[in-house]
């Protein structure tokens, strides 16, 4: 053993502190490593699991029906005609395949064993991750008119051994502990996987419907013919989808509420080098861009090189043929990427072999295989010259929406180059007048409060920790930038001074490492008027500083509406609901009860302790798990078209939380 000059104090620590978790325990011990989290996310992540691998038979072509079924009990239960689960016995193991792929780490069938040549499991962790953190489970096979059954508890011990069963004679047992009908189910071959996750690991155990509405809806676009089913006994509410025209019915669905500028949709569908690719593209008139892009099914929200391969083939292939047409006048410079992306709505979606699939972070947000770069790029540009060449008039509408993206980019770059002479940033200018900067220089510790009015900017400043707390007051609502280009947006007092203030310019030329406040915290009054301007708010950093948004920047203060003083006590309260329910209580019986009318109505003393005290506040940080959904939204609450805003309002009027006091 080395030697060690200086004898230390070594403590308690020797072998009997190394210890190693066998089996699942280490799901059990660490269940954020393998599922992200304990919360919602988490909990929705296991039943993503068990779809992923109903979804990895639906690809390999032997699945063309998948249901999900939550209960009152709170199980869910999964549903496939696939193959069904192999569950002979493993002979190295001594037992069947079926129970070490759903008791062991790193089992199944994605391992280049030959079960499957696309999957989105690469890991081998899914279904025994799930077990893991399961009160219980029942895996139901049937192959080759044989059903099988294996039952699991306590995190994903088999409490029998596998064993044939009839479904059309259940057990006592089974007539008193499961909720599904097994005898219904008609499936030639298939896997049924009901479990109930532990509310021993998980916050909470409440499945939210919408999640899974959307999820599923996607998942029916991406495979074409496979028909999905969803049904919540809870609140008896059941869907079904099935998409004959996948990705293309996919765009539609994106596109519905805005005007379109290509009305034959640009699709392709081809394999080289053994990686599938299937594209479809349309252009609308908004300025945003909306592109969605898949690898094996998974959705990699931060793009990767399938995106790279599918932005040069448009920018070179566009290019191209607006040079041969003339569209692209001679004295013009070619358009660029960003041009255009403005109005661009696609769907990318690749299938390649799961032994050479790559992603980038723990997450698989990004894909990492160099070589689909080249095929998405040659199978892309193949495509879309003979589409443009068949198509004439679609083709000049593209590129007349395209020019005028070009044009506004000029123009947005002369505006913007005025904003950043006047910044700091850009050589000794001032900060807009109306901001009042915090001391610290650094911007992990600083916050910029973005306040509606003078009113309540002034409370904001007095009140404010002037160490690490900005404010910047800007008076009435700003530009509805869903309408807007960047051009009209720049040259707008009240986002310029904004643009100034962050310090990241916008655009193409947003620098994160120039950001100067790592919170950005909109406080607006808690009334119709305050929703509206935050929702302004957000909708230009959705748009147009998205960067901000993705990376956690951020927030919404969440101000009390009430104020309920007794003696010289006094409570804050945010709600209608909190008031209702502190109103019950012996304090709340004789208290005097204040409402809020405007963040101007706190003094600087009021302001700290609801709103900016870090201690106490409530903030409600920005996040997109959607960016399909989010894009309908923005485009339906603040886009041009009215029908399909009065269609939202009167769908969701029941469910709005509307303060009429």
């Amino acid at each position: 053993m080395p030697k060690n000059n200086k004898p230390k104090n070594l403590g308690d620590y020797s072998a009997d502190q190394i210890q190693v978790l066998e089996g699942l325990d280490p799901v059990r011990k660490r269940p954020g490593m393998y599922i992200g989290s304990t919360g919602q996310s988490g909990l929705h992540h296991l039943v993503t699991e068990i779809v992923n691998n109903s979804m990895d038979e639906a690809i390999a072509g032997y699945a063309d029906h998948i249901k999900v079924e939550f209960f009152k009990n709170g199980s869910v239960a999964v549903y496939d005609n696939g193959r069904g689960v192999p569950y002979e016995i493993k002979e190295a193991y001594g037992v069947s395949a079926l129970e070490l792929a759903f008791t062991k780490l790193h089992a199944g069938g994605k391992f280049g064993g030959g079960g499957y040549k696309v999957s989105s499991g690469l890991h081998g962790v899914g279904s025994s991750v799930v077990n893991a953190l399961s009160d219980w489970m029942r895996v139901v096979v049937k192959r080759n008119e044989e059903t099988v059954l294996q039952e699991y508890k306590d995190g994903g011990e088999p409490t029998n051994p596998l064993h044939e069963w009839d479904p059309k004679n259940p057990t006592e047992l089974d007539k008193k502990t499961w909720d599904i009908a097994p005898e219904k189910w008609d499936y030639e071959s298939g896997t049924i996987v009901h479990f109930k996750p532990s509310d021993k690991t998980f916050e909470t155990t409440d499945f939210k419907y919408d999640f899974f509405i959307d999820q599923i809806r996607e998942y029916a676009y991406l495979t074409a013919g496979i028909k999905f089913e969803l049904i919540d006994h809870r609140d008896d509410k059941q869907y079904a989808f099935y998409f004959e025209d996948g990705i293309k019915a996919f765009l539609k669905s994106l596109n519905r509420n805005k005007k379109i500028i290509n009305d034959d949709i640009f699709y392709v569908h081809d394999e080289e080098d053994d990686v599938e690719v299937e594209i479809a593209l349309q252009y609308n008139n908004s300025y945003a861009e909306n592109v969605l892009t898949f690898a094996n099914h998974i959705k990699t929200n931060e793009g990767g090189t399938h995106l790279t391969g599918f932005r040069s083939a448009l920018t070179r292939t566009i290019n191209g043929y607006a040079r041969e047409k003339e569209l692209l006048k001679e004295k013009d410079p070619n358009l660029s990427s960003n041009d255009l992306r403005e109005g661009l709505t696609a769907i990318v979606s690749v299938k390649l072999n799961s032994d050479e699939l790559q992603f980038e972070g723990q997450t698989k947000g990004k894909l990492g295989n160099s070589n689909v770069r080249g095929v998405v790029e040659s199978i892309m540009r193949k495509g879309l010259e003979t589409y443009l060449e068949e198509h004439p008039s679609e083709a000049e509408k593209i590129i007349k929406k395209n020019v005028l993206a070009l044009r506004a980019r000029i123009a947005a770059k002369a505006a913007r180059q005025t904003v950043l002479r006047k910044s700091v940033l850009e050589g000794g200018g001032v900060l807009p007048g109306k901001l009042t900067d915090c001391r610290t220089k650094k911007p992990e510790k600083a916050e910029l409060f973005i306040v509606e009015g003078d009113s309540a900017g002034g409370p904001a400043k007095q009140g404010r920790d002037r160490e690490y707390q900005a404010v910047l007051a800007l008076f009435g609502k700003v530009l509805n930038t869903e309408r807007a280009r960047l051009s009209r947006i720049v040259s707008s007092v009240k986002f310029k001074d904004l643009i100034i203030a962050i310090g990241a310019g916008i655009g193409e030329h947003y620098d994160p490492e120039s950001l100067r406040y790592h919170k950005l915290i909109i406080m607006a009054d808690a009334d119709s008027d305050g929703m509206h301007i935050m929702t302004l708010y957000l909708t230009f950093f959705y748009r147009h500083m998205k960067e901000l948004v993705d990376n956690g920047h951020v927030y919404v203060a969440v101000p009390p509406l009430f104020k309920a003083t007794w003696g010289k006590n006094k409570k804050y309260l945010f709600d209608k609901e909190e008031r209702d329910a502190f109103v019950k209580t012996p304090e709340g019986k004789k208290a005097i009860i204040q409402r809020f009318k405007g963040l101007g109505e706190m003094n600087a003393q009021e302001l700290w302790e609801t709103t900016m005290n870090p201690e106490t506040r409530r903030l409600k940080q920005m996040t997109v798990e959607d960016a399909a959904k989010a894009d309908e939204v923005f485009t339906t609450l603040m886009g041009r078209r009215v029908p399909p805003r009065k269609r939202f309002i009167q769908t969701h009027a029941k469910q709005a939380n509307i303060d009429i006091t």
